[in-house]
């Protein structure tokens, strides 16, 4: 696309390849596009145009924004058609999954789980494996549309209960019930990481 200045901040969604029962899974995947457009940043995501992940894109477009899609050579032709790839603005084919979650993280500055499979399970788990570690502190959201992550937070809980979390000020993703509200809570923390009097506060911790 030209004409269009480049966002100096990308947003990734991990979501579905299948649009879900109902329509709020859909709807929820574009309404967030639509936010990350409007908001002037990019959406980093899986490459896919099909069920949720199509909807993201496809929300981000409507409203003039930017997309890199990444995904794998053997996944091309499951969760997405090369038509609809041309779509996109940035499109990065890799040679596996652990490449392509390499890339996605290294171009993201924030990360949003909306409701998905497993593949859509481990994505935003090893990225909490990776800010238990330290090894990031880029605020992570839980898109809770219609209470759909609510099982696995309470595992979480569970697991911090019986002290398998260990670091836990390092693992705290933001829960967001609605949609439209996501956007501005990851601005929002964003500007806290910013404040330098809130930088040392993370530095002491770790």
């Amino acid at each position: 696309m030209t004409g269009k200045s480049v966002p100096n901040r990308s947003i990734c969604v991990y979501c579905g390849s299948q649009p879900g029962r109902g329509d709020i899974y859909m709807n929820a995947g574009r309404a967030l596009g639509r936010a990350i457009a409007e908001n002037g940043f990019r959406l980093v995501y899986g490459g896919g145009t099909k069920g949720i992940m199509g909807a993201v894109a496809s929300g981000v477009l409507s409203a003039g924004g930017n997309v890199t899609g990444i995904i794998p050579e053997f996944l091309v032709d499951m969760e997405a058609t090369r038509h609809s790839l041309g779509q996109l603005d940035e499109l990065i084919v890799t040679k596996d999954m652990h490449e392509r979650k390499h890339a996605m993280f290294e171009r993201a500055d924030a990360f949003v789980t909306l409701p998905g499979g497993i593949g859509t399970l481990e994505e935003i788990v090893e990225i909490m494996t990776w800010a238990q570690l330290g090894r990031h502190g880029k605020p992570m959201v839980f898109a809770n549309v219609g209470g759909f992550w609510d099982p696995m937070l309470e595992l979480i809980r569970h697991m911090q209960e019986q002290g398998f979390i260990h670091t836990a000020h390092l693992v705290q993703p933001l829960v967001i019930d609605q949609v439209e509200d996501i956007v501005p809570q990851i601005m929002e923390k964003w500007q806290q990481m910013s404040d330098p009097s809130g930088a040392e506060e993370v530095i002491s911790k770790l």
